[in-house]
């Protein structure tokens, strides 16, 4: 009797187990992408759900292990936040709680040991998130204060697991001229900007207050890193670099505009302690898997001399793309062959001299012991829309941050309006979508109408301006200046004419956006030539001012002489 028992217990005991297994299994969510995966298009049996709209320029993002988001904002929100906190608390995969944190604008986001760290321009800061909390703790600690100044100046970071924070700290220029982007200035020789920038730096996790010192400088001769992560399958540092411009530009003698458009290559970089990748002094030129003399030192595109032996990128990619993430994926959810590998958000080109911009992409690198394993390949497209791309402000998005969800999900943040998606795998294939119509706040497009008398005008914008403001006027986000509907343009005549003479070597905010590119000095321009362009601009993108005189330029020319 006891034994018969016994086998009714095991037995209804077994039942129990194995119905609360299916009950587990059939309350599982199976999330319904979004028809056309929101704007994306995406490998077969991966769709993506848009979980967050219209947030503002995102930057980077993170999720924590209860799948609440944390995207860290260019500009602030119209409520004054730099990082919006998103949860999903119905499981649709969409966010339904958005509060936002902090007014401290950047780019770099982590969650670390219980903090939330965060970046600005010129700090590293982090701020204590309770279990189960979705916003951080009031309180701001500061870690490390960084170099201030022009160029490049966002400061992404990450960890390494044993206590140590690398941060990223981008160049103050080009190609380190004594007259930033002039052909007929050499580069400095040595480039001191090295003691401060174009590198990266390695500090105490921990401590408060830390302040950058060349000392604590992990790698150098890396001109702008904002993709970089730490790979924690091979233990290493791994950063993607933005390549130089204006090979062709300056000097058209050595470089052709075929070759710049892919020259040089944005880079790759596995990074030990005590690397040298080269920059200003040498680039790296994909076709000819080299790195060669830049020619601020001398270069003519076939010269090696110092660069060889510098060290040599993993990977190259297409100039100018601008690498602005790096992930590497460690989840199950997606197959085997994308485990270890690389993703890389690309933001997007704006220095192509008239031709279509490229990248606006996301791309995966398979890996092997943390290098390269096999061809990249495109995993996500379709971002800038379908049309050609004079202006990278007309993308319909740019992709910029990566993350990886507790599931395997790997999430993607755009800046232009902030749409952020949520791509998963389905291994039985999608037999269904969800609609979905937000709305996409397509840029304003601006026409250019030119009659006769601004015509000598676009002659000189289309030759010495066209290549950073674009020909609508509207610039690079972030980058290069809009010259559409601001004061700096419409406003004060004196200011506008100065900044023509004497270039702009410091970074200026325009309708609450950074725009940090330096800007030549063109005071070779004759005073008509200056009157004509800034007449055009004034006129021109649906601008209406009044004209600017050869006069008047000659007076401001001799003010500043």
């Amino acid at each position: 009797m006891k034994t018969h028992q016994t086998i009714i217990a095991v037995f209804l005991f077994a039942t129990l187990l194995f119905s609360c297994s299916l009950s587990e299994e059939d309350s599982k969510i199976i999330l319904v992408p979004d028809e056309g995966n929101g704007g994306i298009l995406l490998p077969n049996k991966f769709g993506a759900v848009v979980v967050a709209d219209s947030l503002g320029r995102g930057r980077h993002l993170v999720v924590n292990g209860n799948g609440d988001i944390y995207v860290h904002l260019r500009k602030l929100t119209d409520n004054g936040y730099g990082i919006v906190a998103l949860r999903d608390t119905t499981d649709d995969g969409r966010a339904d709680i958005t509060s936002g944190f902090s007014e401290i604008t950047g780019t770099g986001i982590e969650l670390h040991n219980g903090y939330l760290y965060y970046s600005s321009r010129t700090e590293v800061f982090r701020s204590p998130i309770d279990e189960g909390q979705l916003l951080p703790l009031a309180q701001t600690d500061t870690l490390v204060h960084l170099v201030d100044g022009s160029g490049h100046m966002e400061k992404p970071f990450t960890f390494d697991g044993v206590g140590n924070m690398y941060v990223t700290v981008g160049s103050a220029s080009n190609a380190c001229q004594e007259e930033k982007r002039t052909k007929e200035s050499p580069g400095i020789e040595p480039c001191i900007e090295l003691e401060t920038r174009g590198g990266i730096w390695k500090f105490d996790e921990n401590k408060l207050h830390q302040k950058q010192d060349l000392s604590l400088r992990y790698a150098t001769g890396i001109r702008n890193a904002v993709a970089l992560n730490w790979n924690t399958e091979v233990d290493k540092l791994y950063a993607l670099q933005h390549g130089r411009d204006d090979l062709h530009r300056f000097w058209p003698e050595h470089f052709t505009e075929e070759q710049n458009l892919d020259l040089p290559a944005e880079e790759f970089l596995e990074i030990e302690a005590g690397d040298d990748f080269g920059w200003p002094y040498c680039y790296w030129d994909p076709f000819k898997n080299k790195k060669f003399l830049n020619p601020e030192y001398g270069g003519d595109g076939t010269k090696t001399e110092r660069c060889t032996g510098i060290k040599e990128p993993i990977l190259g990619f297409p100039g100018h793309w601008a690498p602005n993430d790096l992930l590497f994926y460690k989840g199950d959810l997606f197959p085997e062959k994308y485990k270890n590998g690389a993703f890389i958000a690309w933001h997007g080109s704006w220095n192509r001299l008239g031709h279509e911009q490229a990248g606006f992409n996301i791309v995966f690198v398979p890996m092997k012991d943390g290098m390269p394993s096999g061809n990249w390949e495109i995993f996500a497209d379709g971002f800038k829309g379908n049309k050609p791309l004079e202006s990278p402000g007309d993308a319909v998005f740019r992709p910029c941050g990566l993350a990886e969800g507790p599931d395997g999900s790997l999430y993607v943040v755009d800046s232009q309006i902030g749409r952020v998606w949520r791509i998963m795998y389905y291994p039985d294939g999608i037999k269904e979508t969800k609609a979905f119509a937000a709305p996409v706040q397509e840029t304003e497009k601006t026409e250019v109408v030119v009659n006769d008398a601004l015509l000598p005008g676009k002659s000189v914008y289309d030759n010495f301006c066209l290549s950073c403001h674009m020909g609508n006027g509207l610039g690079a986000p972030g980058m290069n200046p809009p010259l559409v509907g601001t004061d700096w343009v419409l406003g004060d005549k004196e200011r506008l004419i100065k900044v023509v003479l004497e270039g702009l070597d410091q970074s200026v905010e325009i309708q609450g956006e950074i725009y940090q590119n330096v800007m030549a000095s063109h005071s070779f321009l004759s005073d008509q030539q200056v009157a004509d362009v800034l007449t055009f601009v004034r006129q021109s993108f649906g601008n209406d001012a009044s004209e600017i005189k050869a006069d008047e330029v000659k007076k401001v020319r001799n003010s500043i002489n």
